[in-house]
């Protein structure tokens, strides 16, 4: 597949300080491309140098094949985490004033059946629910029928079913060929729908591959985390690692591990078993959580 996006010793530097430092890499079309990093990582940042609202103080970014232009951009659309929307208008207001925008916008009909938004379609947008709105905003970011999409944090503040509900709706607008760039603080997010993923870290990427190829690489087995409280006044002769108010021992002989325990008087209670996820690898890899 050919890249929608390759990126080239890009930085940006804000006078002495380096918030992005000459990272490079590449998104493949009909994909979807996961930035994540912990809040100051630099993410922000270069999600607005791709966008084209940044200008990159070194380096070098090509869209579809050729230096990235204002004519390149017309082929984007961005659904930004906070916008504002002109106040006492509809959806269905909303939606035509922003096609009035574009010289072929996509029909309305059609974006109103992709974001199901039927059911508010006459209904100011201030009155929308979270998950309406975020809706109703992918939809003003369809409007041009871009081939390439930024969702900034798309599902922040919503439930756990308008989550869900926004995943389908993500994946049934990748099953259209459209290659998606994703910033998101919710690891089960990106788990599930990027097909790759670049983490951030104090302006570099510190990992770089498809969700279960770095797991796979940075973690066997399976993680044993057990409340800190559990050791009052004991010694846990086993190699782990202190998380605030518990500890994690990766082990790939869990049996094995849970006899060492029990032999030497430490209680179970309260102890999870589970497989290794994206928070765990960014614990991994630089020691503070992706949500900052």
């Amino acid at each position: 597949m050919a890249d929608v996006i390759a990126v080239r010793a890009l930085s940006k530097k804000y006078g002495t300080f380096t918030a992005v430092a000459g990272i490079s890499f590449s998104i493949a079309e009909g994909s979807c491309f996961g930035l994540l990093g912990p809040n100051g990582a630099g993410k922000t940042t270069t999600i607005e140098m791709l966008e084209g609202i940044l200008k990159p103080t070194s380096g070098h970014i090509s869209l579809f094949g050729q230096a990235a232009t204002k004519a390149l951009y017309r082929r984007v659309g961005i659904q930004f985490q906070h916008t504002a929307l002109p106040d006492y208008l509809t959806v269905a207001e909303t939606l035509r004033l922003f096609a009035s925008f574009y010289e072929q916008p996509r029909a309305i009909a059609e974006l109103v059946a992709l974001c199901s938004l039927g059911e508010c379609i006459r209904q100011d947008t201030r009155k929308l629910s979270g998950g309406q709105r975020q809706r109703m905003l992918l939809a003003l970011a369809l409007i041009n029928d871009p081939d390439l999409l930024f969702l900034d944090e798309p599902t922040t503040g919503l439930d756990p079913q308008a989550r869900r509900n926004f995943w389908e709706l993500i994946g049934s607008i990748k099953a259209q060929g459209k290659t998606i760039v994703l910033t998101t603080h919710y690891m089960d997010e990106a788990q599930i729908l990027c097909d790759d993923i670049a983490i951030l870290d104090q302006g570099q990427i510190v990992a770089r591959g498809s969700p279960s190829d770095l797991l796979a690489e940075h973690f066997s087995g399976v993680l044993i985390q057990i409340p800190a409280a559990n050791l009052a006044g004991k010694t846990a002769d086993l190699p782990f690692v202190a998380r605030h108010d518990r500890i994690e021992i990766l082990t790939d002989q869990l049996g094995n591990t849970l006899q060492q325990l029990m032999a030497q008087g430490i209680p179970l209670a309260g102890m999870q078993v589970k497989s290794a996820n994206l928070d765990d690898l960014f614990l991994k890899l630089t020691g503070h959580t992706l949500r900052g």
